[in-house]
């Protein structure tokens, strides 16, 4: 499912207008990215949690050259899958 889905899914569901539903979905995401890039952790139980995970440099090699390369440190972040959708999936 895209983010066009969701919306038309909502839109569908919710019974609200496609102008509605894309500020909603939009408005949804936007606070989980800027939570996330803050540094918090999101939970939505029965579905899972999202949070951020540092990774420190190490040194690399470039597949083409075997030449090594620093990589820089880096945050990602990483979902950890709820119970709930977790044992649905594996029914």
């Amino acid at each position: 499912m895209n983010k066009a889905e969701l919306i038309q899914e909502l839109v569908s569901e919710g019974h609200v207008t496609q102008k509605v539903a894309k500020i909603v979905v939009d408005t949804i995401f936007e606070e989980m990215k800027q939570a996330l890039v803050e540094g918090k952790r999101i939970e939505i139980r029965g579905f899972g949690s999202f949070s951020m995970r540092s990774y420190g440099g190490y040194e690399g090699r470039n597949p083409k050259t075997g030449e090594l390369v620093k990589v820089a440190p880096k945050r990602l972040p990483f979902f950890k899958v709820g119970k709930e959708l977790r044992e649905r999936i594996n029914k």
